[in-house]
């Protein structure tokens, strides 16, 4: 298959939705308040883009936030539990309990917690809790994939401990913390967008608030076009995460 296929192809099936989309709200005389049509989306996403993209900023700062806060207490704890045995087996159930349990169920809590003066705390937080895992588990994996030829080359030359863990575990640990941070960037966001809905309040000005708005208000195009926004700075984070992941581990297996 030709790379222009490649290109071509989810381009052209979109473009059949679309349509397909568009010619039955006229055919069918849907009601733009219950299903709004493509070109309504189009539209509102003209005309509302600047309400948007301030929204998908506040949201962006809030998910990086929550991501560097998940990052250093994943990778400090991780870091703990691959030198103890003790602290991993007193840490892993309360860590599954947590990774098990819906952030929903517990965003009103968080919320309450925080303060409702201060919403932004909740959001922060869970955003934090819903990204941590991924990071924690990555780096646990990573200290743990110790390949054995090394570990008996270690041996060989009677490392210390301190040795083995920024020579050899730290450096095995790379890409899987690399993948960890990839995919908890995407639920950083998620995470974000949840207790943003939650919170339900005016002081927290994301993108989660503008599709409550709206819906409150029966504007669907709107309400579409910020889920389309929502998953284009999901798709963007992605990429960057990628080439950064990417260039990293040439950079990584190149030492």
């Amino acid at each position: 298959m030709s790379r222009l296929a490649q290109i071509l192809a989810p381009l052209v099936l979109a473009a059949i939705i679309l349509a397909a989309w568009e010619a039955a709200c006229r055919a069918f005389a849907i009601p733009i308040y219950f299903l709004a049509p493509p070109s309504a989306i189009a539209a509102s996403l003209v005309t509302d883009g600047p309400a948007l993209l301030r929204a998908t900023g506040y949201t962006f700062l809030e998910a990086l936030e929550a991501l560097v806060i998940a990052s250093v207490l994943a990778q400090a704890l991780a870091l703990g539990v691959a030198l103890s045995d003790l602290l991993e087996r007193a840490v892993k159930p309360l860590a599954v309990v947590l990774q098990v349990t819906p952030v929903v169920a517990i965003a009103p809590l968080v919320n309450i917690w925080a303060g409702t003066d201060h919403p932004q705390r909740a959001v922060v937080g869970l955003a934090a809790l819903v990204a941590f895992f991924p990071i924690y588990s990555g780096a646990v994996t990573g200290l743990k994939a110790v390949d054995p030829d090394l570990a008996r080359l270690f041996d060989l030359y009677s490392a210390n401990r301190w040795q083995r863990l920024t020579k050899l575990r730290l450096p095995s640990a790379v890409p899987f913390l690399l993948e960890g941070h990839k995919v908890a960037a995407g639920l950083a966001i998620v995470g974000a967008v949840v207790a943003e809905f939650v919170s339900g309040s005016g002081k927290v000005q994301g993108l989660a608030w503008q599709i409550l708005n709206a819906g409150n208000r029966l504007q669907t195009a709107k309400m579409f076009s910020a889920l389309i926004v929502l998953g284009l700075l999901g798709a963007a984070l992605h990429a960057v995460l990628e080439a950064l992941e990417r260039a990293s581990l040439r950079w990584w297996r190149g030492r």
